[in-house]
């Protein structure tokens, strides 16, 4: 039997600089990928403007750089990757498997937060407004490699949810489904934030008839319990000019031993992968950290 190769990757948006809950994540997947002898790939998911920073695209792999998590193969950017979710888009039109909706925010929330799927049955179709999944395949729980069987709720599940924004942005579920079967994608390593929209992702794999990558969610970095450390509630940028520090911290979370920081960022990294224990992380979804 052949094994496929391994496959990994990390895949920032540039809304800010990367803090030390995106380090966990970046070397969470970059350990992941490299102690199995597998490829890691960068992506950066630059399909919406209003939330990036100038410079940010940059800036992040300049860190990664500094960090010395070094990716195979060009970094990829969404935004070059925009006619093929115009072109999978018009195939769902077409096929009547995605349908416009011009319900606002508001009478979704009247609906119980949840949308009821009611643009979907309009005859004829009203065009203009998101662009919404008719939903044929919904998925409520999965499998994942350090968290085990995982669920969300079942009308979550079933929800028709939208692909692409009223606004004309394509949505991050179309998106990074594409994306990850473009890049050949075998696993996903990524914060537990995101265990629901992997559930939509895997109802989209089933509808576009691809194969789905394996999952491995990460513990948070939280400040308090229920918040995650993000851009939004300011976390401060990691250092690039002294990373030792932060690797160590962010092997500590990992629940990985210490390396021996005297040496380069390079040499770090080395001895991180030689000695990488999957079963070493928490099977938690959050840990809470000092400010």
């Amino acid at each position: 039997m052949t094994t496929l190769p391994y496959v990994g990757r990390f895949a920032p948006s540039p809304s800010g600089p990367l803090h030390f809950g995106s380090l966990i994540a970046a070397l969470g997947s970059y350990l992941r990928a490299r102690s199995l002898a597998g490829k890691w790939l960068l992506r950066i998911e630059d399909i919406d403007p209003p939330r990036e920073v100038a410079g940010a695209s940059d800036d992040i792999l300049r860190t990664l750089e500094a960090y010395g998590m070094l990716w195979d193969d060009t970094e990829l950017y969404q935004s070059h990757r925009t006619q093929a979710y115009r072109a999978r888009l018009d195939a769902l039109l077409r096929q009547e498997q995605a349908y416009y909706c011009h319900c606002s925010r508001r009478q979704i929330q009247a609906m119980g937060g949840l949308y009821d799927g009611r643009c979907g049955r309009l005859r004829p179709q009203l065009r203009g407004g998101a662009i919404r999944i008719r939903n044929r395949a919904a998925i409520a729980a999965f499998d994942d490699i350090l968290m085990g069987r995982v669920s969300v709720d079942n009308a979550f599940a079933a929800e028709d949810f939208i692909i692409r924004r009223s606004d004309g942005l394509y949505a991050y579920q179309l998106a990074v489904v594409l994306d990850d079967a473009f890049q050949g994608i075998s696993e996903v390593v990524r914060g537990c934030d995101l265990i629901e929209a992997s559930c939509r992702q895997l109802s989209l794999y089933s509808m576009f008839d691809l194969k789905a990558p394996d999952w491995l969610h990460l513990p948070l970095a939280c400040v308090k319990p229920g918040v995650k450390l993000s851009k939004q509630n300011h976390a401060p940028a990691i250092d690039k000019r002294r990373p030792q520090a932060s690797l160590q911290a962010a092997l500590a979370f990992l629940g990985q031993p210490g390396v021996d920081d005297a040496g380069s960022v390079e040499q770090m990294l080395a001895q991180a992968v030689a000695q990488f224990r999957l079963d070493a992380i928490a099977q938690q979804s959050e840990i809470l950290i000092g400010s």
